[in-house]
């Protein structure tokens, strides 16, 4: 705590210094965001980092246990890191639950962006906690609260107006996008879809600042794709213009697993909360126990993971054709179902990564249709894999062209530019069509919060309104 604190007099002074250089805001603000694009790397890196590590010492150590044991082995770990996490999350940082994206949202709707210290440190343990052990979740939700968290404490210490303060919330949101999948582009316009809805001059040179350094931070230590291991040697494009007809089909499917998807996690989730019987604290630790046994399925029956833990290697080797057809099809379901209770239990942990993967192995399966039909090559199966990832992730987030450009950014699969288009756009139309609701506002709108409703500032923590006079001296802070 004296270490931490001392930190926080250093950065103090610093932005004191700072102050005396530049007595113009706008001036400030622009230095600020610079630090703010290294430090949010510099975070997202370590989160990265860290749940890598626990990955290795943790759930990879369970499933490859010797003889009958890791099947216990694999159920229970997931269940005593969600122990864990369930505790944290009830005694020590409740706001630290969910994905993350949710909480800066309305954090930067109602309260100027500010995001304490103390949610973003047990964001940053508990997730990497609970994702090491083996929940099915992702590190990209997290990892946007944890660099809004950042460059919050960066405008609280700079000592930045209200509306300086907001902005500086979008920059955390797309260093974190940025710096998790190396995709800058994509970063910039997610924060423009999800956060910010407008054009606003300021905010958006900002924003495109920070996710670029960002990015140069994250792939200068970690090297390319740190997150998500795409083989990028593999060249994807539309041979035959009959297969139009199957990405089509893809689109659909994408959007009725999305909205399956949406539909479970929030029936779930107001399952659990009226789950009197049983200790809120102890909640997580069965979403976690179950996801672990539906991972015992996949390994059992398909002899590959990817429900449990990182998912990404099982989702390079789909995107190369390597996991039959009858896998594909299973793990698709058996995502959504843990993703599903690992969410809806309580947990912390984002919906970024298990999407790609269920919309990668639903494309991988409508790509072995087509092989079989029309009797293409074989190569076409991982480009299908590749557009159901962007499919799915748009019919879920509701980002249609973020998908598209995130899916360019990881793969450099430009030749996909036209079945990327049909099937995000056509899982866009149609899960916008059946719940016209994005799966983020939904589970906010369940807590009880209007992100609509920006004249009457809410306090999660507090349960209410708040004058907007208190919101803007809390930001002051």
């Amino acid at each position: 705590m004296k270490y931490w604190v001392g930190i926080e007099g250093l950065v103090a002074r610093f932005f004191a210094w700072l102050r005396g250089r530049m007595p113009n805001e706008r001036q400030r603000l622009l230095a600020i965001t610079i630090v703010a694009g290294g430090l949010c790397g510099l975070a997202a890196v370590a989160f990265h980092v860290s749940c890598a590590w626990l990955y290795t010492l943790l759930i990879d150590r369970a499933t490859g246990a010797p003889g009958h044991s890791w099947i216990w082995w694999t159920i229970l770990t997931p269940a005593l890191g969600g122990l864990v996490a369930g505790l944290g999350l009830t005694y020590w940082v409740p706001a630290a639950a969910g994905s993350g994206i949710p909480q800066v949202k309305t954090a930067y709707t109602f309260r100027f962006g500010t995001i304490t210290l103390k949610e973003t440190l047990g964001k940053f343990v508990l997730c990497a906690l609970q994702l090491g052990s083996g929940a099915s979740l992702g590190v990209e939700g997290p990892t946007v609260q944890i660099c809004a968290g950042v460059s919050s404490f960066l405008a609280r210490i700079a000592r930045l107006s209200p509306v300086n303060s907001r902005r500086m919330t979008s920059v955390g949101m797309a260093a974190a996008i940025a710096a998790a999948f190396n995709a800058p582009i994509a970063a910039v316009t997610f924060t423009l879809e999800e956060l910010i809805g407008s054009l606003d001059q300021t905010m958006l040179a900002g924003v495109i600042v920070a996710a670029a350094l960002a990015a140069v931070v994250e792939h200068s230590i970690l090297g390319s794709n740190p997150i998500f291991q795409v083989p990028r040697l593999q060249t994807y494009t539309l041979t035959m213009a009959s297969s139009l007809v199957w990405y089509a089909l893809l689109g659909l499917l994408a959007a009725i697993v999305s909205v399956a998807f949406t539909d479970f996690l929030l029936w779930l989730r107001l399952w659990y909360r009226r789950l009197e019987r049983v200790p809120k604290w102890i909640q997580p630790a069965t979403g976690a126990a179950a996801t672990g046994a539906l991972a015992v399925v996949a390994i059992q029956f398909f002899h590959v993971n990817g429900i449990a833990g990182n998912p990404y290697s099982t989702l390079t080797q789909a995107l190369l054709g390597n996991v039959p057809v009858t896998a594909m099809a299973a793990l698709c379901v058996l995502k959504l179902a843990a993703t599903v209770t690992s969410y809806s239990s309580g947990g912390s942990g984002g919906i970024f990564a298990p999407a790609l993967f269920m919309g990668g192995m639903l494309g991988g399966a409508v790509g072995y249709l087509d092989v079989t039909v029309f009797h293409h090559p074989a190569d076409s199966i991982g480009a299908f894999a590749v557009v159901g990832m962007g499919a799915v992730f748009a019919g879920t987030v509701r980002a249609p062209m973020t998908s598209i450009l995130i899916i360019f950014e990881m793969t450099g699969g430009y030749g996909l530019v036209l079945p990327l288009m049909i099937a995000n756009m056509t899982a866009f139309a149609l899960a916008r069509h059946w719940r016209h609701t994005s799966v983020y506002e939904a589970l906010l709108l369940q807590d009880g919060i209007d992100l609509n409703q920006k004249n009457k500032p809410f306090d999660p923590g507090g349960g209410g309104a708040v004058a907007e006079e208190q919101t803007e001296d809390n930001a002051n802070a």
